[in-house]
């Protein structure tokens, strides 16, 4: 069974097109952050996947996605290498999604790929161990 389940944000805008058949296609990128952080600068290391989509998913990731937002992408996935432009051999990791959910809101407003209205968090300390109270009385049940 090969299936993929990934949680990440688009890279660019979804590209749409049309191919033999009336079949639509819609393409984008999603980046998956990594937990270990990369020794040279300490920033978190991200894998790359390149998602495709056919007809009213296409359709649909088209219309209400856009860089930067959150996705959850279930399928497939196929490892392909190619030759770089500097003659090295690269790979690329590619899914066929037959599940795409949309996680980010689409009123969210996206610029360097962080919703506009993200709720602060709260910093974790030593004393609450990274939880943050809430009264009883503001819980659902």
């Amino acid at each position: 069974m090969n299936k993929l389940m990934i949680i990440g944000n688009l890279t660019r805008d979804p590209e749409m097109r049309s191919v033999q058949g009336g079949y639509q296609v819609c393409d984008f990128t999603v980046a998956v952050n990594n937990t270990r952080r990369n020794q040279a600068d300490g920033q978190n290391d991200a894998t790359f996947f390149r998602v495709t989509t056919w007809n009213k998913l296409a359709e649909n990731c088209s219309q209400f996605l856009k860089k930067g937002r959150k996705v959850c992408v279930v399928g497939p996935v196929n490892a392909r290498t190619y030759q770089a432009n500097d003659g090295s051999t690269r790979v690329s990791l590619e899914v066929t999604a037959n599940e795409v959910e949309f996680l980010s809101s689409r009123n969210d407003t996206y610029g360097d790929g962080a919703p506009s209205s993200a709720p602060a968090m709260a910093e974790p300390s030593s004393q609450n161990n990274g939880f943050t109270s809430v009264e009883s009385d503001d819980l659902p049940f």
